[in-house]
């Protein structure tokens, strides 16, 4: 077991700063620049080191103000390491569960989170595992605000792999019991349903945890049926209903990268022409065309991704979570639960 003063590579070990169930992280200094300061991880299970190892490769050259860089790595050392840079400050955690963020804090910290993970996939990392814990917010951000040039960073790429690497070590961790299954799948909380499903997934993966994310900067909460974040936080601009949607969707209808993700967020939709709603009870689905905004909708859309609008008179929901599956579903892609005849209006 690490203990103060134990040298690590360059470094003395000071303190801990955090622990997790396969890992301690440590503060440590450098034994001959003592102001030089970093972050040491270090495993305490001995399964933990493949993706100790993993972790190191996935971020080795991911040099962006959003990330956490990489500093040195020895899987084989006793014990193992990874020296990373060292953030001072908080995870996103507190900051929400305080209920003291506002509106313009929340998307100055997703837009830094999107650029990070943007770059990230650029470079064929994706992260898997995004969730608040795995979010730093430097000290800087108490006197320069949450936009100031890399006080948000993106921590803990263990499960980063190359984009082009399947779902199988993924699958494998049905096979190992307990807390290490759920550490190499991911948080479920957070995971996309092409991951709970152990299918091949691409970037997407991280961007539907995003919106969860967002879901929570802007409400406290995490999402729950079909409620938005305006739902609970009257001060939520509509518009950022609509890029919620787009990113806690089934796949084909999520966004397609980061960065368009972050100009959803940047660029608010100028305000539409509203024309005169359908009549009660009639349906529109026969047409690609909302009445509201007309914007493109899917043919078995029931209700308008961008402004909401219902578009048929009967709307199908899942009798046990309440939400609005497509016709054509044969399973809840919420709940997961089995849909046929049940479905009610």
């Amino acid at each position: 077991m690490p203990a103060p003063n134990q040298r690590i590579s360059e470094y003395i070990l000071e303190r801990p700063i955090g622990r997790g169930s396969f890992a301690e992280v440590w503060l440590g200094r450098h034994h001959v620049w003592s102001d030089q300061l970093v972050a040491i991880k270090i495993p305490n299970d001995a399964q933990y080191i493949r993706n100790l190892q993993r972790e190191g490769v996935a971020i080795h050259g991911l040099e962006h103000p959003n990330i956490v860089r990489a500093l040195g790595l020895d899987p084989y050392a006793d014990p193992p390491y990874l020296v990373m840079e060292y953030v001072p400050g908080t995870s996103l955690r507190p900051l929400i569960e305080s209920a003291t963020l506002r509106v313009d804090d929340a998307m100055e910290i997703m837009q830094q989170v999107l650029s990070g993970l943007g770059y990230a996939h650029r470079n064929n990392v994706i992260h898997r595992d995004i969730k608040p814990e795995n979010i730093l917010i430097h000290e800087r951000s108490k006197k320069e605000g949450f936009a100031a040039p890399g006080v948000v960073k993106v921590t803990d790429f263990g499960l980063g792999k190359a984009a082009a690497i399947s779902h199988e070590s993924i699958a494998m961790s049905a096979s190992i019991a307990g807390a290490e299954a759920k550490r190499i799948a991911g948080t479920l909380d957070y995971m996309s349903p092409e991951q709970k499903a152990g299918e091949d997934i691409d970037a997407r993966a991280d961007l539907y945890a995003c919106g969860i994310v967002l879901y929570e900067l802007l409400s406290g909460e995490r999402p729950a049926g079909t409620d938005v974040p305006s739902d609970l936080n009257p001060s939520v601009p509509k518009y950022l209903d609509d890029v919620f949607r787009r990113s806690y969707a089934r796949l084909e209808k999520r966004f397609g990268s980061a960065d368009e993700f972050l100009q959803a967020l940047r660029n608010p939709p100028p305000p539409q022409l509203i024309s005169a709603p359908p009549a009660i009870g009639s349906t529109v689905s026969g047409s690609r065309d909302c009445p509201n905004c007309h914007r493109i909708v899917g043919p078995n859309d029931q209700f308008c991704m961008y402004c909401g609008k219902q578009l048929v008179g009967f709307v199908l929901r899942c009798p046990q979570c309440g939400a609005y599956p497509d016709p054509s579903d044969r399973f809840c892609i919420f709940c997961g639960v089995a849909l046929g005849p049940q479905l009610t209006a």
